[in-house]
C-alpha cells in the first residue's frame, strides 16, 4: 500500500472517529501544552487519538517568516540534546500552497522568538528555517526532497539536523550550526495556514520525542529506557505497547499471536501478554544471564536461549526450555555460541559460533550433539534463520566489506548475496508466509562487524528472493531492537524495541 493511500484511509477513519465525538481536546502526556503563537484570528487545537496514537493539529496564522510568526503549536519544554520524529501530512487540498506543518524548536512562545523548524509546505517545498535573534529575519536551507511525509529534527548542542523522506526511502539531511536558543526550549509540532482567515489541519503519527544516550555512555553497562512497539510493515504505522526505564530487548512474537517474549539487560526472560498488556517472568531456572539471541520453535512449544555459561573460556552457550519455563537443557558444549534459528521441523538449531577466533554459522541437533560448520568465509557471519519452508538459511555476512544479507541451502551450499548497498544490514527475519525479509540497517559510519546500541537505524523490508529494500521504520535503537524473529503470524506486523533516555520510572 502506498503512503498516499494510507493517509487517505487514515484521514477517512479520523473524520469518522471525530464525528462520533471520541476525540478529546488533549495533547496526551507527550506534550506539556498547546498554544496559538502570534495574533491569529482563529484558535487552533490539538486532538489525540489514543487508539492509533495519532494527532490532529489545526492552526491558522498568516505565516512563519520575517520578524514574527503566527501558528498553532503543540509543545514540550526540553533541555539538552534531543530527537523529534514524526510521520504525517497536511489534510486535503488546502487554501494556500504555502500552508505548512512540521517540527519547531523555540526559545519562547513569543511571536518573534529565535527558532529552528522543519517546514513542510502544502506544495511539497521543504526547508530548514531559522531565526537567530529575537525579531530577526528568517533564513532557510531548502531540501532536495519534495513532499516528504516522514520528518525529523535533531539538536546536538547548537547544531540542528533536519532529516526528511517519503515513506519507504532513506532520509535526506541538511543542518545548521551556531544557533543558540538556550538550553531550555519549547519543542513540538505546528500548523500554519499561511492565510489569516482560514484554518488548516495535519494528521501526525509515529510521534517520538527522544533523549539520546550521552556520548560518554559505556556499552553493556549504561542503558536508557525502552519502548516495545509493533509496526504495520506496509504502512509504517507504529504503536507503543509497553514502556520501561530499563533495557528491554529482542521481542519474539509467539506463533499463536497472543504474546511477545523478550529479555532484559539483567538477563531475565519475560512474556508480554498482548491482551492484558502485562509482563510475566519466565522461569529459566539456573540459566539466569540470557542475552538477546533467543528463538521460539516454529510450533511455539520450545524456547531456545543464548546465555552466559559462567565460564570465561566459553562465554555464551545455547539452551532449550519449554516455552512456559522450566529447567533448560544445554545444547552446545562449547562457546561462544549465539542462537538465531530453529528448523521448521524442530530438529535443528542454527547459530553463530566463535571457533579459533573466527565467527561462522553452525548447525546442531536440537537435542545436542556434534555441530556442523556451514560457512568458512573470512570475517563475521551472523544472524542465521531458516525460511518457513526450510529451503534456505538466511544470514548476514561482512565478507564483501559492508555487512550484507545472504542466504544458503541448509547444508551450507549455494551461498548468495541479497543486498548490495552502502549500509550495514543485519538480522534477516523471514515472514511466516515466506514472502518478505524484515531486517535492521545501520548507517555506514560504524564498523561493519559492530551492531551497537543507541543509533539512528532503519527497519527495512524486501522480497525474500531479493530486490530493492524499502524503509518501513525510522528508529532510534540498534542492538536489541530486532535481533530475533519477530513477525506476527499474519505476516503484516513485526515487533521491535526503540530507545529513549527521557523514559522515567513512572512511565509504565
Amino acid at each position: 500500500m502506498s503512503a498516499n493511500i494510507y493517509f487517505l484511509q487514515t484521514i477517512a477513519l479520523t473524520m469518522l472517529i471525530m464525528s462520533a465525538s471520541s476525540f478529546a481536546q488533549s495533547t496526551s502526556k507527550l506534550f506539556d501544552g498547546n498554544s496559538d503563537v502570534g495574533a491569529v484570528l482563529h484558535r487552533g487545537s490539538v486532538m489525540y487519538d489514543g487508539a492509533r496514537q495519532q494527532y490532529i493539529i489545526s492552526g491558522s496564522g498568516a505565516n512563519i517568516w520575517g520578524s514574527h510568526d503566527e501558528f498553532h503549536f503543540a509543545w514540550k519544554k526540553l533541555g539538552g540534546d534531543f530527537i523529534l520524529q514524526a510521520h504525517g501530512k497536511l489534510i486535503g487540498k488546502g487554501v494556500d500552497p504555502h500552508r505548512k506543518t512540521g517540527w519547531m524548536v523555540r526559545n519562547s512562545l513569543d511571536s518573534s522568538s529565535p527558532m529552528v523548524s522543519v517546514q513542510i509546505h502544502g506544495d511539497g517545498l521543504v526547508a530548514l528555517q531559522y531565526r537567530k535573534t529575537t525579531g530577526g529575519a528568517v533564513e532557510e536551507v531548502r531540501s532536495t526532497v519534495k513532499g516528504p511525509d516522514v520528518f525529523q529534527l535533531e539538536r546536538r548542542g547548537n547544531r540542528y539536523i533536519m532529516s526528511v523522506a517519503r515513506f519507504g526511502e532513506p532520509f535526506t539531511t541538511a543542518d545548521i550550526s551556531d544557533i543558540n536558543l538556550g538550553d531550555e526550549v519549547y519543542a513540538g509540532l505546528f500548523v500554519c495556514a499561511h492565510n489569516k482567515d482560514v484554518t488548516e489541519k495535519a494528521i501526525i503519527s509515529n510521534v517520538r520525542i527522544i533523549k539520546p544516550v550521552q556520548e560518554n555512555f559505556v556499552p553493556y553497562k549504561d542503558y536508557i529506557g525502552s519502548h516495545i512497539e509493533t509496526l504495520e510493515v506496509f504502512t509504517g504505522q507504529r504503536t507503543i505497547l509497553y514502556t520501561d526505564p530499563g533495557s528491554l530487548q529482542a521481542p519474539n512474537w509467539t506463533p499463536d499471536g497472543k504474546a511477545l517474549i523478550y529479555n532484559t539487560s539483567k538477563g531475565s526472560m519475560y512474556r508480554f501478554d498482548l491482551k492484558s498488556r502485562k509482563s510475566e517472568m519466565i522461569n529459566t531456572d539456573f540459566v539466569k544471564k540470557n542475552n538477546n539471541d533467543h528463538v521460539l520453535s516454529f510450533d511455539g512449544k520450545m524456547l531456545g536461549l543464548s546465555a552466559s555459561s559462567g565460564k570465561p573460556e566459553y562465554g555464551s552457550l545455547i539452551y532449550t526450555v519449554p516455552v512456559q519455563g522450566g529447567k533448560p537443557k544445554q545444547i552446545t558444549p562449547i562457546g561462544p555460541s549465539y542462537l538465531h534459528g530453529w528448523s521448521p521441523d524442530g530438529k535443528y538449531l542454527v547459530f553463530t559460533g566463535q571457533r579459533d577466533n573466527e565467527f561462522d554459522i553452525y548447525k546442531i541437533s536440537s537435542d545436542g550433539g556434534e555441530e556442523l560448520r556451514l560457512t568458512d568465509a573470512p570475517g563475521l557471519d551472523d544472524g542465521p534463520e531458516y525460511s518457513p519452508d526450510g529451503k534456505y538459511i538466511y544470514f548476514n555476512s561482512v565478507r564483501t566489506g559492508k555487512m550484507q544479507l545472504w542466504r544458503m541451502k541448509p547444508d551450507g551450499s549455494d551461498q548468495e548475496q541479497l543486498t548490495f548497498d552502502d549500509y550495514n544490514n543485519w538480522f534477516p527475519h523471514i515472514s511466516p508466509d515466506g514472502q518478505w525479509i524484515a531486517f535492521l540497517t545501520f548507517m555506514n559510519d560504524i564498523d561493519p562487524s559492530d551492531h551497537p546500541f543507541y543509533r539512528h537505524v532503519y527497519l527495512r523490508l524486501m522480497p525474500a528472493g531479493g530486490g530493492q529494500p524499502k524503509v518501513i521504520a525510522y528508529v532510534y535503537g540498534g542492538q536489541g531492537s530486532i535481533n530475533t524473529p519477530s513477525w506476527a503470524p499474519n505476516s503484516k506486523r513485526i515487533a521491535f524495541v526503540s530507545n529513549n533516555g527521557m523514559i522515567s520510572a513512572t512511565s509504565k
